[in-house]
């Protein structure tokens, strides 16, 4: 009787899995035959025009205009993420058995990949002679004395702090003392290295106070101007749209002041509050080569520190060579940390 019992319970259990096998062909071969039915061109149509747009979109965004919400900026602020919408294309496409939808996904996956392929590729060195790094270390940071030893273990020669207050500037000071010989403190930024500064100057963005500065590195290769900015914030509001006027202005501002720099080496470290895309940074970004485009691996996020979604706080260089780009830790500030490594090429001097 036992033994009876176990293979009926053996012969149950099989049929119920052949049952399932079954019913998945039976399922299979319902949505394969879908595709031989003459409307599979006809369905999907408006997820196909969803696709062309959303192509659309991500190629002509430099002619979405900013009159409104600066509604353009707002855009190439966030557009590695539309690549998003094309699995969702992709699956509706499938679902539907539409052969318009699929199609039509090769049109937004290709322009994708033309505009943000070559960063998914790890472009870092080995190398390199210099390490800089920048972190908007927030003003509201419960732990600055902890975020300067993170950052000074980064290895930098060179560091620039954002969002500093008075309160916690000589709390910086002293964690950062043992480290950097050298430092300079304008407004609500600040700059500390291993070598020498000299040309030390506020650099005025318009704005009524001191939040960019600039000043020359003496690096063992050569004099670089290294400029530390903190550009305005934005807001995103539903009555007024992206808010950048004041961003943009800076931006500006900024851009005229590399644009008169006499030494032949700049690098740019700071939050700029704004993408690599983003037209409004075009004073400062057609100027200068991004160190995590040239020489990072992947997108380089550094905003917000909790879910990082936006790369706005960059290190751009002007007649310096990138080698290595990358994000540190998290610290106790909203941001990450961004570094770099670039070779200071003396034929430049």
């Amino acid at each position: 009787m036992a033994q009876q019992a176990y293979m009926t319970e053996t012969d149950n259990g099989s049929s119920g899995s052949e049952h399932r096998r079954n019913r998945f062909r039976r399922l299979l071969g319902r949505w394969l035959a879908g595709w031989r039915e003459r409307g599979t061109w006809r369905r999907g149509i408006v997820t196909g025009a969803f696709a062309v747009a959303l192509a659309l979109v991500m190629v002509l965004h430099a002619h979405i205009p900013n009159r409104i919400g600066n509604l353009g900026s707002l855009t190439e602020t966030f557009l590695p993420w539309l690549g998003l919408f094309v699995p969702l294309v992709l699956v509706v496409g499938l679902v539907r058995r539409s052969a318009t939808a699929l199609i039509a996904a090769v049109l937004p996956v290709a322009v994708w990949l033309n505009l943000f392929g070559g960063l998914l590729s790890d472009k870092t060195a080995a190398g390199g002679d210099l390490t800089v790094a920048t972190h908007n270390v927030n003003a509201d940071n419960p732990d600055p004395e902890g975020t300067a030893r993170d950052v000074a273990a980064s290895g930098a020669d060179v560091l620039a702090l954002e969002e500093l207050t008075a309160t916690a500037v000589p709390v910086y000071e002293k964690a950062l003392a043992s480290t950097y010989k050298y430092h300079s403190v304008q407004g609500t930024v600040g700059l500390w290295s291993k070598y020498p500064l000299s040309g030390v100057k506020s650099v005025d963005l318009e704005l009524g106070w001191t939040r960019a500065m600039r000043a020359a590195v003496a690096t063992p290769s050569g004099d670089v101007a290294v400029y530390v900015a903190h550009l305005p914030s934005v807001r995103v509001k539903i009555e007024a749209g992206f808010t950048a006027r004041q961003r943009d202005k800076s931006a500006d501002a900024l851009g005229e002041a590399i644009a008169d720099e006499r030494l032949p080496r700049s690098v740019l470290l700071g939050d700029l509050n704004g993408t690599m895309n983003d037209r409004a940074l075009n004073a400062v970004t057609s100027q200068m080569r991004s160190t995590q485009g040239a020489a990072g691996n992947g997108f380089g996020f550094s905003w917000p520190a909790s879910f990082p979604a936006a790369r706005i706080d960059q290190i751009l260089v002007k007649g310096v060579e990138p080698v290595t780009s990358w994000t540190l830790p998290e610290t106790g500030s909203d941001h990450l940390p961004v570094a770099a490594r670039v070779k200071v090429d003396d034929s430049a001097s």
